[in-house]
């Protein structure tokens, strides 16, 4: 009996050594589950809402309850079943080793992802005993959870630390990338990271430089339209407005961005929505009747077939976006059918197509009928997501088989050996999560990069309506991240429906765009995008589209009228073709010919007392050098070379220098003749023929030498002038040195007025005919001509500066041709009877100088 006692007393007294741990609270149990060996879990958002209930502290809470099944989330759950029975049945992954699972329903609700993540952690034991502490190992190694950013966010956080491995579907939110916050996440679905800057160079692509965007107020929304909102100016768009809200909002908040929508000018929304928010953001656009919008879409809703109804493609028909790419899951549509049908009709289907043994006894018939079998559940059209789960669930698979199996050449992890049974740590799941590497049945290859995340491709897809009038998500290209830039966008060759069943690219911009010869000009206060066409300046131009700035053309160039091109210049020079310089041609002729003309009437009267009395061998020289002059002239027009210009200055200050020193000789001879007359007066002797040639030949010499000095030091030379005028080139001589020329011309000015001074003494002289009188008014015509010529010369643009030198000559030897030559012609011809010397000496008064 004591021996009985005894043995009863040792479990007792072994209970109260040992240390008992007891869950708090109430167990969590999962919506579906099965048994395995292995057991993985996944958390989805099986129920939209939850229920909320009034907790007034006094009672205990009751468990929440949720309600609107999600058939979208369901086929996501049921995905997982059927992979796992996949793998089971397979002979190829996991030989003699069974997966089991269990599914939560989180009901959309972040603190129902985190209470079920800790149920799949600790299991369901109420309660269990431990010789140190209230640790044990994870129920699972791997979590596939969820679809959306924020709860798989908190999940991540939760299990982190246990080094337990999360898969997401569908979280897609850039942060997740973090490797130092989520060091055990990994994902099958691209990162935001790519999708917000697919979308930034979507709308550049199409042309829309002025945007609204609506995102979702969570880590999925607010964090991808920040990295699009980037990317977007980096593209040069702008965007007019920017809400954020959530499904759970006040309604007064949704109808605030309903109605900035309404009065915004731009025409396209890019919306960076969750499925549900979408939802609710729709349902208002639908009551305001608002159409005529272009959405651009994230993968959140873009293809989501829940809010595709007649009403609602009213405002979203035309959407386009991008969303994960189809993929077919062979026997996944068997699958679903089978296990609605037998849930709706409580009835067994024949199992010839899946490995999934029924929990119902009654054989389905196949004349049961449903109104409506077709749903999301059912629906295998879009199976973007639903390949993710499944490439979710053979992660792990592959994972826990390589592990297993020590393949890809890892023997050991760090200083262990890798696993050879069922029972393992999660961090060892871990370490070869970051290094599977498969392909699915279909052939797409399944790997995660250094962040976890996989390769990043797109389909972009578009809302169009069929010939049944239901809406249908046509793809209409494709974006693949790891192609090079520009490269990355693939659009079919496929007629895209718009905003308004219209098939043109809606408009979107906040300034039209400025066309070439123009610039943007940014308006005050207002973004990049809106500004204003600014022509460009004369001078420059703009050949592109929407240029910045004007380019300023070289110098030989301008601008045309439409300030689009450069062309050159005009170049302008007085030429022998235009009229201006005909009628000076005509003039320079004309003065030459009666030059010759009157020369050839004093060499015909050469023996006339007219003719001798006014010394023939000056007056012949006279004449030469006015013949000269004219010609002269002719040098200055055409086009300027480096002959022409050093001839045309030096021939112009020569010839006239000759013709004033012709001139003053022959003022010096009437002095010197009328002082020869008085008595005991013999000056003539002083100053006959030779030493008048000696006077004409000294002074053209000076300025033959004067002309010298100026080839030798700086010559004339053709110039191109680009200052006077701004679209013209005026070909011209530059006078090289302007001292020389201005000695020049100041030694004929010098000389004109010596022959002025005199000849206006010698003119009150007592003879008939007195030279000095139209020496006189000859030289003034010649002094007001030049003196005239130099404001006229530096005012004078252009070539109108050479026609003004031009007029200058000219004028200057006709005033002296006419006033020294005409009277004397004027006698010879038409007053013979003056032409006598007795005439000529016959003296009306005897005055002296």
């Amino acid at each position: 009996m004591l021996v009985c006692v005894a043995l009863l007393m040792i479990p007792l007294s072994i209970r109260a050594t040992e240390t008992v741990c007891r869950l708090q609270g109430a167990t969590n149990i999962p919506m579906l589950s099965k048994d395995g060996d292995i057991t993985i879990g996944a958390i989805f958002s099986l129920h939209r809402k939850v229920i909320d209930r009034r907790l007034d502290y006094r009672t205990k809470p009751e468990p929440r309850e949720c309600q609107r099944l999600d058939f979208t989330e369901f086929q996501f759950a049921q995905t997982v079943m059927y992979a796992i029975e996949e793998i089971n049945n397979s002979t190829e992954i996991l030989f003699n080793i069974s997966l089991g699972y269990e599914i939560y329903d989180s009901c959309a609700s972040i603190p129902l992802s985190i209470r079920a993540a800790q149920a799949l952690v600790n299991g369901h034991e109420i309660m269990f005993s431990s010789n140190s502490s209230c640790t044990k190992p994870s129920f699972v190694p791997a979590i596939i959870a969820e679809s959306g950013s924020s709860p798989t966010i908190a999940i991540a956080r939760t299990v982190g630390p246990f080094q337990i491995p999360v898969i997401s579907h569908f979280a897609t939110c850039a942060c997740l990338s973090n490797r130092n916050e989520f060091p055990t996440f990994f994902r099958t679905i691209p990162s935001d990271y790519y999708q917000s800057r697919a979308l930034a160079q979507l709308v550049k692509h199409f042309g829309w430089t002025w945007v609204g965007t609506i995102r979702s107020d969570n880590d999925y929304g607010n964090s991808g339209m920040a990295t699009f909102t980037q990317a977007a100016q980096q593209e040069g768009v702008c965007i007019e407005y920017s809400e954020a809200f959530y499904r759970n909002d006040p309604s007064e908040k949704i109808l605030r961005i309903v109605n900035i929508i309404k009065k915004s000018t731009a025409k396209v929304i890019v919306a960076f929505l969750a499925q549900s928010d979408m939802f609710a953001l729709l349902t208002e656009m639908v009551r305001e009747n608002i159409t005529g919008i272009q959405w651009i879409g994230s993968e959140a809703w873009v293809t989501s077939t829940n809010l595709v109804t007649k009403e609602n493609h009213r405002v979203l028909g035309g959407s386009i976006g991008f969303a994960i790419r189809k993929a077919l899951i062979p026997g996944l549509e068997e699958f679903l059918q089978k296990e609605f049908w037998e849930t709706a009709f409580s009835c067994s289907m024949p199992d010839n197509t899946t490995h999934i043994k029924s929990e119902y006894s009654n054989s389905c018939t196949g004349s049961e009928s449903l109104r409506e079998l077709n749903n999301t559940f059912t629906d295998v059209s879009q199976l973007g997501i639903s390949n993710n789960v499944y490439k979710a669930v053979y992660a792990i698979a592959y994972s826990l088989n390589n592990m297993f199996t020590c393949e890809n050449g890892q023997g050991t992890i760090g200083n262990k050996t890798c696993a050879n049974n069922i029972r393992f740590e999660p961090w060892q799941l871990l370490h070869y999560m970051k290094n599977v590497n498969f392909k699915t049945k279909h052939g797409e290859e399944v790997y995660f990069d250094q962040n976890g995340d996989p390769s990043a491709t797109y389909e972009l897809v578009n809302w169009q309506l069929n010939n049944k009038g239901i809406t249908e998500f046509v793809t209409i290209g494709y974006y693949d991240a790891s192609a090079p830039y520009g490269q990355q966008f693939t659009i079919k060759n496929i007629g895209i429906i718009w905003a308004g069943d219209k098939t043109e690219v809606p408009k979107s911009v906040c300034s039209e765009s400025c066309p070439p010869g123009t610039r943007k000009a940014v308006q005050k206060g207002k973004p990049v995008c809106c500004f204003d066409c600014i022509p460009c300046a004369e001078g420059e131009i703009s050949n592109q589209t929407d240029s910045i700035d004007c380019l300023k053309c070289p110098m030989e160039y301008w601008s045309n009228v439409k300030r689009d091109q450069c062309i050159l210049k005009d170049i302008e020079f007085l030429s022998f073709g235009e009229i201006m310089g005909m009628l000076l041609v005509i003039f320079s002729l004309t003065g030459s010919c009666i030059t010759i003309a009157v020369a050839i009437v004093f060499f015909y009267y050469i023996d006339t007392p007219i003719v001798k009395a006014n010394n023939s061998e000056l007056s012949f020289l006279l004449l030469f050098s006015l013949a000269l002059c004219f010609l002269c002239s002719l040098t200055f027009i055409g086009q300027p070379s480096s002959w022409s210009c050093m001839l045309s200055h030096m021939t112009f200050g020569v010839t006239f220098v000759l013709c004033i020193s012709c001139v003053l000789g022959k003022t010096i001879v009437v002095l010197m003749a009328f002082r020869a007359t008085l008595p005991g007066k013999n000056i003539m002797k002083w100053f006959g023929p030779t030493q008048q040639r000696l006077s004409v030949f000294t002074s053209t010499f000076i300025q033959c030498l004067i002309c010298t000095l100026w080839l030798l030091i700086s010559p004339p030379f053709p110039n191109r002038n680009m200052r006077h005028y701004k679209d013209k080139i005026i070909l011209e001589c530059d006078l090289g040195s302007a001292t020389a020329f201005y000695a020049v011309l100041g030694y004929i000015g010098f000389l004109s007025a010596m022959c002025f001074v005199l000849a206006f003494l010698a003119r009150n002289l007592p003879d008939n005919f007195n030279e000095a009188k139209y020496i006189t008014f000859s030289m003034l015509i010649f002094c007001a001509v030049w003196i005239t010529f130099i404001p006229a010369y530096v005012s004078s643009p252009g070539k109108y500066t050479v026609a003004v030198e031009i007029f200058a000559m000219l004028a200057s030897s006709f005033g002296l041709l006419f006033c020294i030559f005409a009277p004397k012609c004027y006698i010879i011809l038409l007053k013979p009877e003056k032409n006598t010397k007795k005439h000529l000496m016959g003296r009306t008064s005897t005055k002296s100088v």
